[in-house]
């Protein structure tokens, strides 16, 4: 069985461990830093390229404020067009609809297109435990799945591993999937992409049932798209007699006309490309050409949830570039592994929470940990929502998220460590003689450190050194000064004769 992102740790625990992979950490800088120059080229082409930023957001907006009919529109267009129609709430009715087709066709193989959204529901596990092999078909996709590794990049899967380690993976394992790897396969990049080549066209030729997603499905006339660079999208979408196609319901398009934004927007963010080597479009069945049985999988697996998530909602609006992983400054230092699901990054960190739920209300124990850490997976930089093609406004969805994890956990029954300094905050902060009793005691204190500390700030201020406890965690990686050896309220009594400028003296009051 391939491995699965259940049981990932929270997301600082992921990722204390990838920053120590000097390899991963070079790996992940070599490749998001020449996607980002190659973005930046073709984006910079354009002259008009925040006005189509605005005109994308507009239309995945529009689509998602009348989602149910648009939902509906596209039901009845696909039927009228010879598909048939599915509805999955969850991971586990969509897997099983498409295990149900796979199994009344008497396959024990499928091919498949890459696809978030059969990755996230973990589709290839669900096959496999019904007795159905699920071939990845995109170079990065195999190159994952040959080696029984998680995917870490939603355009580039396979982004933490370089030409060496794939030779490797295609050496040692590409033979028991198949056609084995030449002989004296080096890492040579168009050696490996022609090996990839024979071990694929085999299983082409023979499977009987594609399964794909979307990148947009059009309401009006019932089409769906999909943009890919390789040619094996179109190979699964053409050659296979039955198509099933797993769509989560945000991928909606209200017109065919407004998807002009979408694929100019979409290309220049993702690849660096001006346009997509190949976008293929399909409407049902079209007798003698192309699969003769077509099933359309709507997805919701939590995408209500987000939508009824006001500040939130605008996450649906992403079209699954990837723009956002490859500024992180967060994700080129941990990776996509860090974050425990086939979402990573920026967008990973508001969907996810999003989708399954935040605190006591999402899903629990282990796993709600994990998701709870991803919207503190960010620097809050803003550098992803100046690149996002459709203006997802990402740290204010992690902000907000943020207050929803701490509101969540509110009625814990053994508060967090931070909670509990906020209320001892609060404590001494709503009455002006406790607030004077800890000055002072933060003086003395101030006075001890200054005579021990050997390290200082600029300005000769002294540091407290390591906190014990809790504290550790903030001051193993920063300079915390320590207190001054007179307060201010000190130093007012002793400069101004404790008298005002009003001449009167201090009271108790807190605005005084």
């Amino acid at each position: 069985m391939s491995r699965t992102f259940v049981g990932m740790p929270p997301f600082p625990t992921a990722a204390r461990e990838a920053l120590g992979d000097t390899q991963l950490r070079h790996n992940l800088a070599h490749a998001t830093g020449t996607i980002r120059a190659k973005r930046a080229k073709v984006v910079a082409e354009v002259e008009d390229w925040e006005e189509l930023r605005l005109a994308g957001a507009a239309v995945k907006e529009r689509a998602l404020r009348s989602l149910d009919t648009h939902l509906v529109q596209l039901e009845a267009s696909l039927t009228a067009a010879g598909a048939r129609v599915h509805w999955a709430r969850d991971a586990a009715e969509a897997c099983a609809i498409v295990a149900q087709v796979a199994r009344s066709h008497g396959v024990e193989e499928v091919v498949k297109v890459k696809s978030m959204a059969t990755a996230e529901i973990d589709l290839n596990t669900a096959l496999a435990a019904e007795g159905i092999a699920a071939w990845e078909t995109d170079l990065a996709e195999l190159i994952v799945q040959l080696g029984d590794d998680l995917p870490s990049h939603i355009l580039v899967p396979a982004i933490h591993r370089n030409r060496a380690e794939v030779r490797e993976i295609f050496r040692d394992h590409m033979g028991e999937a198949g056609r084995p790897a030449p002989e004296g396969l080096t890492d040579v990049p168009a050696e490996l992409a022609g090996a990839a080549r024979l071990h694929l066209r085999e299983k082409f030729l023979r499977a009987k049932v594609g399964v794909s997603g979307a990148n947009f499905a059009v309401a009006e006339t019932g089409t769906l798209v999909v943009v890919e660079s390789e040619g094996n999208g179109r190979m699964c979408l053409t050659l296979p007699e039955v198509l099933v196609s797993v769509v989560g319901i945000e991928k909606v398009v209200p017109t065919w006309a407004e998807l002009d934004p979408l694929l100019r927007l979409l290309p220049r963010s993702s690849t660096g490309e001006r346009m997509n080597p190949y976008t293929s479009t399909w409407s049902g069945v079209t007798p003698g050409d192309g699969p003769q049985e077509v099933h359309v999988v709507l997805l919701d697996n939590g995408r209500t949830n987000a939508l009824a998530d006001e500040v939130g909602r605008q996450a649906l609006r992403c079209i699954r570039c990837s723009a956002c992983l490859n500024v992180c400054p967060v994700y080129e230092r941990t990776g996509g592994h860090s974050y425990g699901s086939v979402y990573p990054g920026p967008i990973g960190a508001i969907l996810n929470p999003l989708m399954k739920g935040t605190g006591p209300q999402g899903p629990g124990g282990a796993a709600g940990a994990q998701t709870d850490s991803l919207p503190y997976a960010s620097s809050l930089c803003g550098a992803c929502f100046e690149v996002c093609p459709v203006r997802i406004d990402i740290p204010e969805v992690l902000v907000h998220l943020r207050s929803k994890v701490v509101d969540g956990h509110r009625g814990d029954r053994v508060p967090k460590a931070e909670a509990v300094a906020m209320k001892a905050a609060a404590w001494a902060f709503t009455d002006a003689r406790r607030l004077g009793l800890v000055e002072r005691a933060s003086g003395l204190s101030g006075k001890a450190l200054a005579r021990l500390s050997r390290t200082s700030l600029p300005g000769g201020r002294a540091t407290a050194g390591r906190l014990p406890g809790p504290g550790a965690a903030w001051t193993g990686a920063r300079d915390l000064p320590a207190p001054p050896a007179e307060s201010f309220r000190a130093w007012w009594q002793r400069t101004n004769g404790g008298r005002t400028d009003s001449g009167h003296t201090p009271t108790g009051r807190v605005d005084d």
